[in-house]
């Protein structure tokens, strides 16, 4: 294979692995704009994944898949934004417990499933498979390098761009966006402007749970090609969480964040052993390690308008306002 088209198969290979990290990543940047820091990244990934699966699974169809994925990732949200928002639990410990029990419930899910029915049947059939796998857009496909990179995608790829570019635009552009925004940087002053907090912080985190949710079914049914495997998020969401600082809470930077850390990790499939001999066990730390740097970066003086919400990870209680 030659230096280019072996190239041209690693900037592929990134771009399916950076999708899930971009849903995950979209998803908290949107609870967290709304003031609030969920660490249940991981577990709403898992609760995406396996009912994306099962939806799939069950009812044959790629519809039902996303939505089931949606669903499940909404509703782990929801768990978490009656805790935090109603009774005021502490965020960080919710979203801890958020992610146990989401990784706890998909492997249950999944093996219960596995031993219910026969060795080798629990996959999701080809009629799925074709609308969930790699699309091929005539010839735009057939377009050299461009048609490989751009145009021969999962309609999961394309989707998170589209929310990626529409998440941007109604932070920016619409009245709720700005609204939202106010209520993570000061919930009090938006209180007081007549903004409804709670309802604005419930919307928002729900629908960024539905996002995280989209990322496990990814996971469960293009990466896995439709085939449930146990712990098969494998720490995703918790490098989502780092990208959200990476990109400094910005959708479109995220995109880019996603694409490096999806790089990192299948750089040990493409680097030939002649070249440079390593283990691959350090290739696959690659990702962890640089979320740890991009820890500690983040941990120095930023501009403000690249900071966390200053509200974000603090409860709202309206009798102190």
């Amino acid at each position: 294979m030659s230096f280019w088209s072996q190239l041209l198969a690693f900037l592929y290979a990134a771009i399916l692995a950076s999708v899930p990290l971009l849903y995950g990543t979209l998803g908290e940047i949107l609870i967290e704009k709304a003031g609030n820091l969920n660490l249940g990244v991981e577990g709403m990934m898992y609760l995406g994944a396996i009912m994306g699966f099962m939806g799939g699974f069950l009812f044959d169809s790629a519809l039902m898949a996303i939505l089931f994925a949606f669903l499940a990732g909404m509703l782990g949200a929801a768990i978490y934004a009656f805790m935090t928002v109603t009774l005021k639990a502490n965020q960080n410990v919710t979203g801890l417990t958020l992610t146990i029990f989401g990784t706890g419930i998909a492997n249950f899910i999944g093996e219960t499933l596995k031993e219910t029915y026969p060795a080798g049947m629990t996959f999701i059939t080809d009629r799925v498979k074709q609308v969930l796998l790699p699309l091929r857009l005539g010839a735009l496909s057939e377009v050299p390098v461009a048609g490989k990179l751009l145009f021969s995608h999962s309609i999961f790829t394309y989707l998170a761009l589209a929310i990626a570019v529409a998440m941007a635009l109604y932070l920016r552009c619409s009245q709720q966006g700005l609204n939202l925004r106010a209520v993570g940087e000061n919930p009090s002053a938006a209180d007081a402007m007549g903004i409804p907090v709670s309802r604005y912080k419930y919307i928002h985190i729900l629908i960024g749970g539905g996002v995280c949710g989209l990322g496990g079914a990814y996971i469960s049914l293009v990466t896995a090609v439709g085939n449930w495997q146990p712990n098969i998020v494998g720490g995703q969401g918790w490098i989502a969480l780092a990208l959200v600082i990476f990109s400094s809470w910005s959708p479109v930077k995220a995109v880019l964040g996603a694409l490096i850390f999806g790089a990192l990790s299948v750089l040990r499939l493409y680097i030939p052993k002649d070249v440079l001999d390593i283990p691959g066990a350090l290739f696959s730390m690659l990702p962890f390690i640089v979320t740890c740097l991009v820890l500690i970066v983040s941990s120095m003086k930023m501009k403000r308008e690249n900071q966390q919400p200053a509200g974000c990870g603090i409860n709202y209680f309206r009798e102190e306002r």
